[in-house]
């Protein structure tokens, strides 16, 4: 099933120009797609590779939405699904800052990256729904272009790893998202050597 999705999201985005932002969006969807998958073949310590990319791509992918789409999609979509993709995004970094703690080999482990993957595909299918397309019709190929370059230089200096107490106050994550970033940057740069 998440391989199905993973393929039609990249082939929603290949449909988009570059730098759009809802193309960028379902990119990262489906490449997160994949890294539940890989995680879900490898065993033991076989896992930590795919789970740190993981980690890194879900924290800097909502900090982007949060950040650049969310705006946008509360004027276009309503406030009401704005404070919904908030609520889930809060959820699921609370699901994987406890993830960081487990052991990627031992059987907690396994339940838990169940639970999370369960909870990022619901949300990620939810935004496809009820957010996505409500931007792209608020918004001119141009503005939407623009988004992207944004959500780009955004992610590029976004926090790698969850930081459930910024999820929905992109005031917390302009004064806070600084800092965290260059301490998770530093901490997987360590991890790496």
């Amino acid at each position: 099933m998440a391989s199905k999705l993973a393929e039609r999201e990249r082939a929603q985005a290949a449909t988009l120009p570059e730098d759009d932002i809802v193309g960028l969006l379902l990119a990262q969807h489906a490449r997160i797609r994949d890294l539940f998958a890989e995680i879900g073949v490898r065993r033991g310590e076989h896992r930590r590779k795919p789970f740190d990319e993981l980690r890194a791509l879900l924290a800097v992918h909502e900090t982007g939405e949060e950040m650049v789409l969310r705006p946008v999609s509360r004027r276009s979509a309503g406030p009401d699904v704005g404070r919904a993709r908030n609520h889930e995004e809060k959820q699921a970094a609370r699901l994987l800052a406890g993830l960081e703690k487990l052991d990627v080999a031992g059987p907690d482990f396994d339940r838990e990256i169940a639970v999370l993957e369960r909870a990022v595909s619901d949300h990620a299918v939810r935004e496809e729904l009820e957010e996505f397309p409500a931007v792209r019709a608020a918004t001119s190929q141009d503005e939407r272009r623009k988004l992207g370059r944004q959500l780009r230089a955004v992610q590029s200096l976004a926090p790698t790893r969850p930081h459930p107490g910024t999820v929905g106050s992109p005031l917390a994550q302009w004064a806070l998202g600084p800092l965290a970033s260059l301490v998770d940057r530093s901490r997987d740069a360590l991890r790496r050597r």
